[in-house]
């Protein structure tokens, strides 16, 4: 797999313009403008950069990690240094939008380089991008002008930091867009939550839970195509519970019918649901529920 380390090795790559800055590049087509064309397909490859993007293809499909996304209404992607990306001739790429790309490197020593790493939406898959509406993409596309302008204009001491402090704000404005998307995809939040269940019943019904033990969340969420970030901020934002304690209170609901069996040991109930160790399954079942698992068999077995 190709990776590169530089962002004019990448955009070189991809058959686009050179860059204005060495570790940064803007394309906008505002106006009757129209963005330069990429290359028509490509096998895998990473590159050490992040982008930001809109509205850059029309149809066909784009693979970024392991997932596919159509991007026919078009959207406002973000990708991180290192992730996977792939397409072939099926995409058609739309000539109006913006791509912003910059290198890691062009945020060390600022604020920034520490807060990106926290914004989620770097880490969904292509197919859980941001959709904007009207009025949101005003805003966003009046930040990218503002950060073209800089990048056109003669470098002076203060572009760099002109420059961050716009890229900062668009993904203030982005993470607040993602919140109102969360927000109103409460059936897809419902639908995740239907679907992480039902995998977790899938799993333990086939008897994998006592064969390799319990689940992660990432495996998970790659049976159910979406990213483990977005899965757990997803369900975090509409049952105000994590993926992680989803997962426990499965593994409690579970445990409470097996500890109501005769002759069940604690022991045994811990290691069909998947613990290496029965004690952790005993702190974590008194944790949850307050009690331990053979006080809560002898509590209900004198009822």
């Amino acid at each position: 797999m190709k990776h590169f380390k530089t962002l004019s090795s990448y955009l070189e790559y991809l058959e686009l313009p050179r860059p204005e800055h060495p570790m940064l590049s803007v394309f906008n087509s505002k106006g009757d403008g129209y963005l330069p064309c990429p290359r028509e397909s490509s096998p895998p490859i990473t590159n050490d950069c992040y982008t930001i993007s809109f509205k850059k293809f029309v149809e066909g499909n784009l693979n970024y990690g392991r997932t596919q996304y159509d991007f026919t209404n078009g959207a406002l992607i973000f990708i991180a240094p290192r992730q996977v990306l792939q397409w072939d001739n099926s995409v058609v790429f739309e000539r109006k939008g913006f791509s912003i790309n910059f290198h890691e490197d062009f945020l060390k020593g600022t604020e920034l380089a520490h807060q990106i790493k926290k914004y989620g939406f770097f880490s969904y898959s292509v197919n859980e991008a941001l959709h904007l509406s009207p009025k949101e993409e005003k805003q966003i596309e009046l930040i990218v002008e503002n950060i073209e302008i800089e990048y056109q204009n003669n470098q002076d001491e203060f572009s760099k930091d002109i420059i961050i402090s716009q890229l900062d704000t668009l993904l203030k404005y982005a993470n607040r867009f993602y919140e109102r998307q969360f927000l109103n995809r409460k059936e897809i939040a419902s639908n995740l939550l239907e679907q992480f269940n039902q995998h977790l019943t899938e799993y333990f019904e086939s008897g994998q839970m006592q064969e390799k033990g319990v689940p992660n969340i990432e495996q998970i969420a790659d049976k159910m195509n979406v990213s483990q970030r977005y899965l757990s901020d997803t369900l975090k934002k509409e049952t105000g519970k994590t993926t992680t304690e989803h997962l426990q209170l499965y593994l409690i609901d579970e445990a409470k019918n097996m500890l109501l069996q005769p002759h069940k040991s604690v022991s045994e109930v811990a290691y069909e649901l998947g613990f290496e160790y029965p004690q952790y399954f005993s702190r974590l079942f008194k944790k949850k529920e307050g009690i331990s698992p053979s006080a809560y068999q002898q509590k209900h077995s004198l009822n």
